[in-house]
Protein backbone atom coordinates (compact mmCIF):
# COMPACT_ATOMS: atom_id res chain seq x y z
CA UNK A 1 0.00 0.00 0.00
CA UNK A 2 0.97 3.67 -0.26
CA UNK A 3 0.06 6.75 1.76
CA UNK A 4 0.75 10.45 2.06
CA UNK A 5 -0.44 13.20 4.37
CA UNK A 6 -3.54 14.84 2.89
CA UNK A 7 -3.07 18.46 1.93
CA UNK A 8 0.74 18.30 2.03
CA UNK A 9 2.76 18.30 -1.17
CA UNK A 10 4.67 15.07 -0.68
CA UNK A 11 5.26 11.82 -2.48
CA UNK A 12 3.47 8.66 -1.52
CA UNK A 13 5.40 6.40 0.88
CA UNK A 14 5.32 2.66 0.23
CA UNK A 15 4.55 0.38 3.17
CA UNK A 16 3.19 -3.11 3.78
CA UNK A 17 -0.10 -3.40 5.62
CA UNK A 18 -0.09 -5.77 8.59
CA UNK A 19 -3.87 -5.83 9.01
CA UNK A 20 -6.99 -4.50 7.32
CA UNK A 21 -10.68 -4.38 8.11
CA UNK A 22 -13.68 -2.52 6.76
CA UNK A 23 -12.95 0.13 9.40
CA UNK A 24 -9.25 0.76 8.82
CA UNK A 25 -5.75 -0.45 8.16
CA UNK A 26 -2.54 -0.94 10.14
CA UNK A 27 1.06 -0.64 8.99
CA UNK A 28 4.58 0.13 10.19
CA UNK A 29 6.61 3.16 9.12
CA UNK A 30 9.80 4.97 10.06
CA UNK A 31 7.92 8.28 10.39
CA UNK A 32 6.00 9.63 13.34
CA UNK A 33 2.56 10.74 12.18
CA UNK A 34 0.43 12.42 14.82
CA UNK A 35 -3.00 11.05 15.66
CA UNK A 36 -5.84 12.81 13.82
CA UNK A 37 -3.59 13.44 10.77
CA UNK A 38 -5.59 12.85 7.56
CA UNK A 39 -4.01 10.48 5.03
CA UNK A 40 -4.62 9.70 1.37
CA UNK A 41 -4.29 5.94 0.88
CA UNK A 42 -3.75 3.59 -2.04
CA UNK A 43 -4.33 0.00 -0.98
CA UNK A 44 -3.70 -2.92 -3.35
CA UNK A 45 -6.34 -5.61 -2.81
CA UNK A 46 -5.98 -8.45 -5.30
CA UNK A 47 -6.47 -6.86 -8.73
CA UNK A 48 -7.71 -3.44 -7.56
CA UNK A 49 -6.31 -0.35 -5.92
CA UNK A 50 -8.62 1.21 -3.32
CA UNK A 51 -8.38 4.95 -2.58
CA UNK A 52 -9.85 5.64 0.87
CA UNK A 53 -9.17 8.72 2.93
CA UNK A 54 -8.17 7.92 6.47
CA UNK A 55 -7.14 9.46 9.76
CA UNK A 56 -4.35 8.28 12.04
CA UNK A 57 -6.04 6.79 15.09
CA UNK A 58 -2.81 5.93 16.92
CA UNK A 59 0.95 5.89 16.40
CA UNK A 60 3.15 3.85 18.74
CA UNK A 61 6.88 3.11 18.70
CA UNK A 62 7.79 -0.53 18.14
CA UNK A 63 10.05 -1.97 20.85
CA UNK A 64 13.70 -2.48 19.84
CA UNK A 65 13.09 -0.81 16.46
CA UNK A 66 13.29 2.54 14.72
CA UNK A 67 9.77 1.99 13.34
CA UNK A 68 6.33 2.97 14.52
CA UNK A 69 3.08 1.09 14.27
CA UNK A 70 0.14 3.10 12.92
CA UNK A 71 -3.58 2.45 12.99
CA UNK A 72 -5.56 4.37 10.39
CA UNK A 73 -9.34 4.71 10.53
CA UNK A 74 -11.15 5.00 7.20
CA UNK A 75 -13.14 8.23 6.95
CA UNK A 76 -14.20 8.20 3.31
CA UNK A 77 -14.38 5.36 0.81
CA UNK A 78 -16.24 4.87 -2.43
CA UNK A 79 -19.23 2.58 -1.85
CA UNK A 80 -18.10 0.17 -4.60
CA UNK A 81 -14.61 0.00 -3.06
CA UNK A 82 -16.10 -0.63 0.41
CA UNK A 83 -18.16 -3.56 -0.93
CA UNK A 84 -15.09 -4.93 -2.72
CA UNK A 85 -13.09 -4.75 0.54
CA UNK A 86 -15.94 -6.39 2.49
CA UNK A 87 -16.03 -9.25 -0.04
CA UNK A 88 -12.24 -9.65 0.16
CA UNK A 89 -12.26 -9.77 3.98
CA UNK A 90 -15.17 -12.23 3.98
CA UNK A 91 -13.30 -14.43 1.50
CA UNK A 92 -10.13 -14.34 3.68
CA UNK A 93 -11.95 -15.17 6.92
CA UNK A 94 -13.76 -18.12 5.34
CA UNK A 95 -10.71 -19.69 3.69
CA UNK A 96 -9.99 -22.23 6.39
Amino acid sequence: MRYHVRGVASEFANVISNNISIFGVGFNTHKYIAPQTPLMLEINVLSRVLHPIGRVAWCQPLPHSDQRSLGVEFLEMDQFERHYLEDYIHMQTNRF
